[in-house]
């Protein structure tokens, strides 16, 4: 498996990704993008200041300016490529994965991503037909610090818009990058915030930053409890995704999250499209449209939420694994402006998170689950075969559909697994059909992917 992935360039450090990989990615990401002025920014993984380094000298190298803007979240490139009105951007991060992973994450000119479909095959095939590190240009750019803090604070403000009361919560941010920035964020409203793992630490000693897989929610469960906390947060590594429980530790799906921020919104909106990827509840398309918007569902996958929304002009999508997305932030994600809406929503109600989540629970769904399957195109048709008489489409995999059930069965990428997500009208009807996918596909893997 290559390094190249399908939204960003990411491997094990440094024997699949190193100073010199960055150097050239560096080089390949100033000729393709061929503008004047490229921000860099890196998370707090060991490997990160070097490899930002690397990665600074090839762009400068290749005759492209650099504004380095330090340790920062994903979202914060975003923000100073779209309001410095940049070429481009670069991360260097690993995003969720364990600390001995190293990584980069790219866009172009008003936060666009570059994606296997639009750049990231193109830096690839430069890198690889580089014999050796270009050496500098004749014009060698120039490179820049910058502090874009103080502008942040103020846009991730900006997206509060409820009269603030007095809430506690419980954040976990993972020794990741948010930890930096939380308190300066959000330090002037009245919240009680109990910390977990706020100091950055890029060896991730508590757990993984990845808030999708239980076990690393654990600590937070436990203090929301403990503390008797009105809701609790999760961040990932670097910052870009955001999870939640509520008052008594039970996960708030992100799905439910999409539906109840997208009704706050529907109501200054109405009319609006709300993106919503096709692993979400029916709920996501009953509450968009109850509101008076327009429930638009897409394929999985960031560059393909951020390419419809930008068409549709949508303020709003959302995504199962957490990354939500928003039209005021250059339709790109940020785990912390999807806190801000979720207080808007918590802070809006004077009911309980649980209490305010639980009309929401009318369905009753299996989560995603992996299946290792070599055959991964047989396995589709046989089940495209198999429920023949159900509403099929294609737009990401296989999407089945009965008035009583539906799911969604799409192939990995990067490896040989189909990943399911089932839903039914009751419990007894998911588990029934739940088994009649295993019978043809084989038993699942333990634990779920995204």
């Amino acid at each position: 498996m290559g390094i190249y992935k399908a939204y960003d360039i990411r491997g094990i450090y440094p024997t699949e990704m190193h100073e010199e990989t960055a150097e050239r990615i560096g080089h390949a990401l100033a000729a393709y993008l061929r503008t004047k002025t490229i921000v860099v920014g890196r998370d707090a993984r060991e490997s990160s200041p070097s490899m930002s380094r690397a990665l600074i000298k090839g762009i400068a190298d290749a005759g492209t300016n650099v504004v380095d803007i330090g340790q920062c979240t994903t979202p914060m490139i975003y923000f100073a490529v779209g309001t410095g009105k940049y070429g481009g951007g670069a991360m260097v991060t690993a995003s969720h994965n364990p600390p001995k992973y190293t990584g980069i994450k790219l866009c172009r000119e008003e936060a666009i991503p570059l994606s296997e479909v639009a750049g990231i095959k193109d830096i690839e095939r430069a890198v690889l037909a580089m014999k050796e590190t270009p050496g500098p240009a004749r014009d060698r750019g120039l490179v820049a610090q910058s502090d874009i803090l103080e502008g942040y604070v103020k846009h991730v403000r900006s997206f509060v818009t409820v009269p603030p009361r007095k809430m506690k919560v419980v954040v976990d941010t993972a020794n990741g990058m948010v930890g930096k920035f939380f308190e300066k964020v959000f330090g002037h409203l009245p919240l009680e915030v109990t910390p977990l793992f706020f100091p950055p630490d890029g060896r991730f000693p508590n757990h993984e930053p990845n808030p999708l897989k239980d076990e690393n929610i654990r600590d937070l469960v436990a203090k929301v409890r403990e503390t008797k906390a009105d809701f609790g947060a999760a961040f990932d590594g670097d910052g870009d995704r955001c999870m939640f429980v509520d008052e008594k530790g039970d996960r708030i799906a992100s799905d439910f999250v999409t539906a109840l921020v997208a009704r706050r919104m529907l109501a200054k909106e109405k009319g609006a499209a709300i993106v919503y990827d096709l692993r979400s509840s029916w709920v996501v398309k009953e509450e968009v449209e109850a509101a008076g918007g327009r429930a638009v569902r897409d394929r999985v996958g960031h560059a393909f939420m951020k390419a419809t929304m930008r068409k549709l002009n949508a303020p709003f999508g959302g995504e199962l694994s957490g990354h939500y997305y928003f039209r005021g932030h250059w339709f790109a994600d940020s785990g912390m402006i999807a806190f801000a809406h979720m207080l808007n929503v918590l802070m809006g109600d004077s009911k309980p998170a649980s209490a305010i989540a639980a009309p929401l629970k009318r369905y009753f769904a299996t989560g995603e689950i992996n299946f290792h399957v070599e055959d991964k195109d047989g396995a589709i048709a046989t089940l495209t075969k198999k429920f023949a008489d159900g509403k099929q489409d294609t737009l990401d995999g296989i999407t089945i559909e009965y008035a009583d059930w539906w799911c969604n069965v799409r192939k990995s990428n990067t490896e040989p697994v189909l990943r399911l997500n089932l839903e039914a009208k009751t419990a007894a009807k998911r588990d029934a059909m739940l088994e009649e996918i295993v019978a043809i596909v084989g038993p699942p893997e333990t634990g779920g992917g995204h």
